[in-house]
């Protein structure tokens, strides 16, 4: 019985180190630890050879060192397979890669997917910019982005991560950076689309300097809510307000999509400063790409809880540069999901 089960538990061990092999190299790397470590089987090794006695001691050497599975008990093949699946769910959502999950869709070469699949690379010079898109698209999902924005002098430049559905009456759920001259903030530029109709636009700046680290920027998108963080912090929540006439993004699979372009017409103070080509070509950075698309996960019935909420109008409060739901000049009349009750 003890060799079936020892037979049982290194065979399906073997089996998901192959399987981690194909998904990431990193995964791979972990889960040989992670059995090394915590799941040692009862395999004893002869140390003897290892350990050699003084040539002049006739005696033979006293071994006071046993192997770590002689200190922890062997874990069942049930045990093992419940928290190697625990580590492998974990690793589904948060390794990815980008040779597996995204194209690079335009540039001609100026998209680089590199260390690995672990590092996009976008640039921009007065030819051309670069953009790439997701292998798959998906109807309600976590979406999770690491960003470096484009450092300097980046007036005129667009960087982006958006999700978008096909066809002439599209939805899409924006994050766009519009770039500044050196030392004013970026400014983030969140809109709605449903039905190919938008006008849901909320501008802010940020808190920290995008340009100096990674910073991850989320769009949580679910039957009853868009949410999107920046680094955990929640800048923006668009409800599902059907019930008084406001559409909702909700019967279309959208494909992610990251760019960086030139929109000196209109992104840095309307237009007046213009991109700055001496400076090109300009780079933008991506990494850590976590999709997690599975209705049963946490995301797909998440709420803002009061925490949630109360950094939500901090956000609001102290960043918020432009708001659509105040700007009386372009709405008169409130927008209806502006004046519902949260």
């Amino acid at each position: 019985m003890e060799v079936l089960e020892t037979t049982a538990v290194i065979r399906l061990a073997c089996n998901v180190l192959i399987l981690a092999s194909f998904c990431s190299p990193t995964l791979f790397f972990f889960l040989v630890i992670y059995f090394m470590l915590f799941l040692s089987l009862p395999l004893y090794i002869p140390l003897s050879p290892l350990l050699s006695s003084s040539h002049s001691s006739p005696n033979p050497p006293q071994t006071h060192i046993h192997t770590y599975a002689s200190f922890i008990e062997p874990m069942s093949p049930f045990k093992l397979f419940f928290f190697t699946a625990l580590i492998l769910a974990a690793f589904s959502a948060s390794v990815a890669d980008f040779n597996s999950d995204v194209n690079v869709a335009w540039g001609n070469g100026r998209g680089k997917i590199l260390n690995n699949g672990q590092l996009l690379t976008l640039s921009l010079d007065k030819s051309s910019g670069s953009g790439f898109q997701s292998k798959t698209e998906y109807l309600f999902g976590k979406i999770d982005m690491q960003i470096k924005l484009v450092p300097g002098n980046s007036a005129g430049t667009v960087t982006t991560f958006y999700l978008k559905s096909e066809g002439s009456t599209w939805d899409e759920i924006d994050f766009e950076f519009l770039g500044n001259m050196s030392g004013d903030p970026y400014t983030l530029h969140t809109n709605v689309y449903t039905q190919g109709k938008g006008d849901k636009e909320q501008q802010f700046h940020l808190w920290f300097d995008p340009t100096a680290n990674f910073h991850t920027y989320s769009i949580l998108w679910n039957p009853q809510r868009i949410i999107l963080t920046v680094d955990d912090t929640p800048i923006r929540e668009f409800k599902n307000s059907e019930s008084i006439g406001v559409l909702f993004p909700k019967n279309k699979p959208m494909r992610m999509y990251a760019s960086l372009w030139n929109a000196d017409d209109w992104a840095t103070r309307g237009g007046l400063v213009k991109t700055d080509w001496s400076k090109a070509p300009f780079m933008a950075s991506y990494r850590n790409i976590k999709i997690d698309s599975k209705p049963n996960s946490n995301w797909y019935t998440q709420e803002m809880d009061s925490t949630s909420q109360a950094r939500l109008r901090w956000v609001q409060k102290n960043y918020m540069i432009y708001n659509y739901c105040t700007d009386r000049r372009r709405f008169p009349q409130a927008p209806k999901e502006c004046t519902a009750s949260s």
